[in-house]
């Protein structure tokens, strides 16, 4: 109220003059020219003993001394039960000059406190306000004591101002209660109170400590724009309604441990400059962190969300716990930075858990069971190691600048008080195994695999694949197995590891087999000319590992691109393919040796038909002998191998085109007698057979190797 203009009422004026031509602000008593503060003692004890329990009041802008309160409350009080009740009771702008006791006063109707200054104690513990209760812009200059105090109508506290130690403990608040725009300047109280409706703290400063132990908020609790300059305690409290900290601030220590928040919470763009604990939380809906900044330490151990949590560009400026903490839904950190955190877990995530475009500051260790692992351009600045269990992991254009692995742990992780983190949600899975969805765009010249499955996994546009690291039984997807009908002739596939994309753009070729997997998201239109270089690096990639075996395997698929790629002229088409029907590409012992030994019984047979001779062919030594004696000179002939007649299928020369044969696989010549096409023949089996042979002992070479 503007000190220097009259009040809306008809008001005492005691004491005014030329300094204060306003005067005295209080109403006047009904009747009377004067307020209750300045009537004559007569008509006074007349008005007050005129008043009954229940009666309303109007001292609006009344300067009240202790006992003067006190003689009104007296007058009020009920004889039979010893009960202060009032009626409506006005009293917006009045002054209390010294302590306040408003105890076990029942208001029966509306109690207007508003601008009200209490310059000693004010106590309203165990105060019934049975219809609005309104304290807008009071001012309590000493402790204030609302314990066990019942609110059954709105109570407002907008813009109040307490200066000292403030108490609400136990206090009941059936309607709305409002406390915007209101300073605490000692230490405020709410421990056990239970707020049955909607509740406002926003704007609120709260300078000292604030309580909200075990307090509970059945509507919804809006502490917007707050301001807690003490340490704040919100343990075990109840937020059965929405809980609103959007753009508060907490300066000093901020606990929140074994809190239930049935419904939203709302902590967007929040800041807590020291630490802050959620530890044992429950959050049984949405929870919302986004753009919150943690400028120490932050700890949700063993907290529960039950709903989508999301963490989106929040920041961590120091070290963050959230071990054995439980996510049934997603837990979404998309560009969350975390500036120090060495740890992230062990927690359990029934959902995914997202971390694409976050960064890592320096060395972590991330624990997870999950579901899925979003990790797309998430940046480590430092060394880093990503253990996990049951997720499958998109690492599609993450970047690091140091060492970074990820493994699968085979055993539960284990707390640091020994015990194993609790993995419910996956009590029916089939086993902890993990997959790696994508690694395209990665640079993974410093990644290690341990122990993953990639049968999943896009390699395209991978970056230094072939320095990759694979640590453990790593495991790729393989071909079809067993023989398939595709039109005629049938086709079989020998096993091998392939490439997730070679598995969709073979399902999505005419007339494909049944067997190659057609359903790989986000494979796109890779095909041989794509995924050839990634075969060849992952081939590098196993020989520098000294697994020759595995290997063999990306030479095959790199070779198998190679030959269906369209760029290729096709004269390397057909050599290519001659290769893959002859050995598969050298490593396929079983199909080099099955053509060398149908070569070898083609070579019998055509000798046996052809080649051999049907005779041995005889020697002849001719020479002439000089009439006076001396050197004899003989002339050696031997008879044209004859064509074979007659029955040419008989043991005798089964065994000689045998002999031939097995010395050409050996290229060597057998020096049997043979017809000219016989001849041809041999030296046709001495050329190719040696080579089979040799594609043959590469091919075990390549599988044995190490």
């Amino acid at each position: 109220m503007n000190t220097s203009l009259p009040p809306a009422w008809p008001h005492c004026a005691d004491g005014a003059g030329p300094a204060d031509p306003v005067g005295c602000r209080g109403i006047q008593v009904n009747g009377r020219t004067a307020c209750l503060a300045h009537l004559p003692n007569t008509e006074r004890d007349a008005y007050l003993t005129a008043l009954t329990p229940g009666a309303s009041i109007d001292h609006r802008g009344t300067t009240f001394s202790r006992p003067l309160l006190r003689t009104l409350l007296i007058a009020l009080r009920d004889p039979a039960t010893g009960t202060v009740c009032s009626g409506k009771a006005l009293f917006s702008y009045a002054v209390f000059e010294s302590h306040a006791d408003f105890s076990s006063v029942t208001f029966e109707d509306d109690a207007q406190f508003r601008s009200v200054t209490f310059k000693g104690g004010a106590r309203f513990d165990a105060a019934t306000f049975k219809g609005a209760a309104l304290f807008e812009s009071a001012t309590f200059a000493d402790i204030t004591r609302f314990e066990s105090a019942t609110f059954k109508g709105a109570a407002r506290f907008g813009s109040a101002t307490f200066t000292d130690t403030t108490r609400f403990e136990f206090a009941t608040f059936e309607y709305g209660a409002g406390f915007e725009s209101a300073t605490f300047k000692g230490a405020a109280r709410f421990d056990s109170a239970t707020f049955a409706s909607f509740t406002w703290f926003e704007s609120a400063t709260f300078e000292r400590v604030a309580e909200f132990e075990s307090a509970t908020f059945k509507g919804g609790a809006r502490f917007g724009s707050t301001t807690f300059a003490g340490a704040t305690r919100f343990r075990s409290t109840t937020f059965e309604g929405d809980a609103w900290f959007v753009s508060a601030i907490f300066k000093d220590g901020a606990g929140f441990g074994a809190a239930a928040f049935k419904n939203h919470a709302w902590f967007q763009e929040t800041t807590f400059e020291k630490t802050v604990g959620f530890g044992w939380a429950t959050f049984e809906n949405d929870a919302w962190f986004e753009q919150t900044t943690f400028e120490s330490y932050v700890a949700f151990g063993s907290a529960t969300f039950a709903g989508t949590t999301r963490f989106d560009s929040a920041t961590f400026k120091g070290s963050v716990g959230f071990g054995s903490a439980t996510f049934e839904g997603d837990a979404r950190f998309p560009s969350a930075v975390f500036e120090t955190a060495d740890r992230f877990g062990p927690l359990m995530c029934a959902g995914q858990v997202v971390l694409s475009g976050a960064v890592f500051g320096g060395p972590v260790t991330l624990s997870f069971t999950a579901r899925r692992l979003v990790c797309r351009r998430t940046r480590w600045s430092a060394t880093a190691e990503i253990r996990l269990r049951y997720a499958t992991v998109d690492f599609a254009h993450a970047v690091f600048e140091y060492p970074l692995t990820i493994a699968a742990e085979p055993d539960p992780f284990v707390l640091t008080d020994g015990s194993e983190l609790a993995e419910t949600a996956f009590a029916g899975a089939p086993g902890p195994d993990v997959r790696v969805a994508s690694l395209r765009g990665v640079d993974a010249a410093h990644l290690v695999l341990a122990d993953v499955d990639l049968s999943v996994c896009l390699f395209t546009g991978t970056v230094h694949l072939d320095q990759l690291r694979l640590e453990g039984a790593c495991t790729f997807d393989t071909a079809p197995s067993s023989v398939r009908w595709r039109r005629w002739p049938p086709v079989r596939f020998t096993e091998r590891r392939v490439l997730a994309e070679e598995h969709h753009w073979r399902a999505n070729q005419p007339g494909a087999v049944r067997g190659w997997n057609v359903a790989v998201l986000g494979a796109g239109r890779a095909g041989p000319l794509q995924l050839a270089p990634v075969y060849r690096a992952l081939r590098k990639a196993f020989e520098d590992g000294k697994h020759e075996p595995g290997a063999a395997d990306f030479y095959y698929g790199e070779m198998e691109m190679r030959r269906h790629a369209a760029d290729i002229p096709r004269a390397e088409r057909a050599l290519l393919t001659a290769y893959w029907a002859l050995s598969g590409y050298g490593l396929r012992a079983s199909r080099a040796l099955a053509w060398l030994g149908a070569a070898m019984f083609l070579t019998i047979v055509l000798l046996m038909a052809f080649g051999l001779a049907q005779d041995t062919p005889k020697q002849t030594a001719t020479g002439t002998v000089p009439a006076g004696g001396g050197k004899v000179t003989f002339e050696i002939d031997k008879d044209d191998p004859r064509n074979p007649a007659g029955d040419r299928f008989t043991g005798e020369r089964f065994e000689k085109a045998l002999n031939i044969t097995l010395n050409s696989v050996v290229f060597r010549s057998s020096g049997q007698d043979l017809t000219t096409a016989g001849t041809y023949i041999e030296m046709t089996s001495r050329l190719t057979e040696p080579v089979l042979l040799g594609l043959a002992v590469l091919a075990v070479r390549n599988r044995v190797k190490r």
